[in-house]
């Protein structure tokens, strides 16, 4: 299973080399939803089914991830959320829109996170789904509770460790984290999670690059513009899960810094939040897209 029912399919290029791979439905105010790690656009077949009815809703696999190109990335660069973040205003432009809602959960929050502060004449909504952005959440991460984000660390040390650690157990590396971060099973059935150890198994180098941009440039990124005093000029919403208090910091005064029109909420499911509880997700979308 690697495609959403009822959606249009086609490989948008985005830049020199790269074309995104993107799932498009429905008709009315667009929305775009970015995947996160380690899964692809899959995870929001039943979010997007839903938003559909009334918005034409825009599905594209990452760079680097499922059926997307994967550059190479020998400056450090291709996957810098500033670069990732171009791909998504291009494949919207690309389809007819210059303006659009934007939704993305874990690294593809990251991804809408940059777009946001890029490209705020492009994204008129923003939702980010359980992240911390890049610059606090290595402020975060302290002692032994650090530990529940050791795939930080072994993805932002140097090309080719990472890769081959991850290659030599790729399924038990990547099915490691679909198991953990979901708190109902039920809510990845074998055939999805299937598709996700198998993408994620064809873009180890790209993946890591993802990761490791998180450990350098897009710290660069963000620390500009936090000392320029740049914040998101668009509504915000942000779901996630208690880190705060799992890791020891005010999760909601974090996020209000980069964002002054801010909803904030916690959510009790687990991580893969479009799957485990969509109708709440959806709540939250179309609330924000009414604000």
């Amino acid at each position: 299973m690697d495609s959403i029912t009822g959606f249009d399919y086609q490989d948008v290029p985005v830049a020199e080399g790269v074309t995104l791979h993107t799932a498009v439905a429905g008709s009315g105010t667009p929305i775009v939803l970015l995947h996160g790690f380690p899964q692809t656009h899959l995870m929001w077949r039943h979010v997007a089914a839903d938003l559909a009815a009334d918005h034409t809703v825009i599905c594209p696999d990452l760079r680097g991830y499922g059926r997307s190109s994967k550059p190479a990335d020998p400056g450090g660069t291709a996957y810098a959320k500033r670069t990732m973040a171009a791909d998504v205003v291009a494949v919207a432009r690309a389809l007819g829109h210059d303006r659009f809602a934007l939704a993305g959960h874990d690294r593809g929050a990251l991804v809408a996170f940059r777009a946001g502060l890029d490209h705020p004449e492009a994204v008129s909504h923003l939702a980010l789904l359980d992240i911390v952005p890049t610059l606090d959440m290595w402020d975060v991460l302290h002692g032994v509770s650090a530990s529940v984000a050791f795939h930080l660390y072994l993805m932002a040390q140097p090309p080719g460790l990472p890769e081959a650690m991850i290659t030599g157990a790729a399924d038990a590396f990547f099915g490691h984290f679909l198991d953990v971060w979901t708190k109902d099973p039920a809510a990845l059935p074998p055939a999805v999670r299937q598709t996700y150890l198998a993408a994620s198994r064809a873009a180890i180098p790209s993946i890591v690059a993802d990761y490791r941009a998180s450990a350098g440039v897009d710290i660069e990124h963000d620390r500009a513009d936090r000392d320029a005093g740049r914040t998101f000029a668009m509504p915000v919403s942000v779901l996630q899960q208690d880190w705060g208090a799992a890791l020891g910091y005010d999760a909601a005064a974090v996020w209000r810094a980069w964002a002054p029109d801010l909803q904030h909420a916690l959510v009790t499911c687990g991580h893969f939040m479009a799957e485990e509880a969509p109708a709440e997700v959806v709540k939250a979308l179309r609330a924000l897209l009414a604000r």
